[in-house]
């Protein structure tokens, strides 16, 4: 068997990589406020001042749904210890927002670990952007005495899975393709194992089944 750890980002490489994620997903909202301020501040613009409070009311909204996201998505760097369903869903529900996909969270509301609610929030991501020209994205949780298992069921006509989030979810390096496409699959897979569970991906056209099994 190919060891393939060597290719596999670590310690400032993998920081490196969570950090150029994040500012991608941040510079639209951010942009976007930059641009409406200017609007706001140009003599000549002022019949479109309407237009650029709506810019920035609906880019910070953005920018605020994002920020929250990733603090439980990439560290839950937070004071509370646990989460309840309610809350990840409304992470989850605010970072989706406006998307073709429409979310359906059948998560149980009760209180889940870091890791947990890290693995859960990642995973309700990736299932909803299995999703890129619309569908229904499902996600729901069973438990037993020693598992709980978080399942993301996309179902859509055109429901897949791109070749890096295959790689990312199975903890391969990525041999082609967008670093960011890879790298929250990956952050995915590497939070389950480190919380000593793991991933089932099963994918079929028109419908991707993304299935955590962490420890309870």
């Amino acid at each position: 068997m190919t060891d393939t750890s060597s290719a596999l980002p670590d310690g400032q490489a993998l920081a490196a990589l969570v950090a150029g994620k994040l500012c991608h997903d941040f510079i639209s909202p951010a942009g976007a406020i930059s641009s409406g301020l200017d609007l706001l501040k140009d003599p000549t613009a002022q019949d479109m001042r309407d237009d650029a409070m709506s810019l920035i009311e609906a880019s910070a909204r953005k920018m605020v749904a994002l920020v929250a996201f990733a603090r439980v998505a990439f560290g839950a760097a937070t004071s509370a210890e646990r989460f309840s369903g309610a809350e990840l869903g409304d992470l989850v529900s605010g970072l989706t927002e406006g998307g073709r996909a429409t979310l359906d969270w059948k998560v149980e509301d009760t209180t889940y670990s870091k890791s947990q609610a890290r693995a859960l929030v990642n995973l309700a991501y990736l299932t909803v952007a299995a999703l890129p020209s619309g569908g229904m994205a499902t996600l729901k949780t069973r438990r037993d005495d020693q598992t709980i298992v978080f399942e993301g069921v996309a179902e859509g006509a055109r429901a897949r899975l791109k070749g890096e989030a295959v790689a990312g979810l199975a903890g391969l390096p990525l041999d082609e393709g967008l670093q960011g496409q890879w790298i929250q699959p990956y952050w995915l897979w590497l939070t389950a194992r480190d919380a000593g569970g793991a991933l089932d991906v099963q994918a079929e056209e028109g419908r991707v089944v993304l299935i955590a099994h962490m420890p309870n």
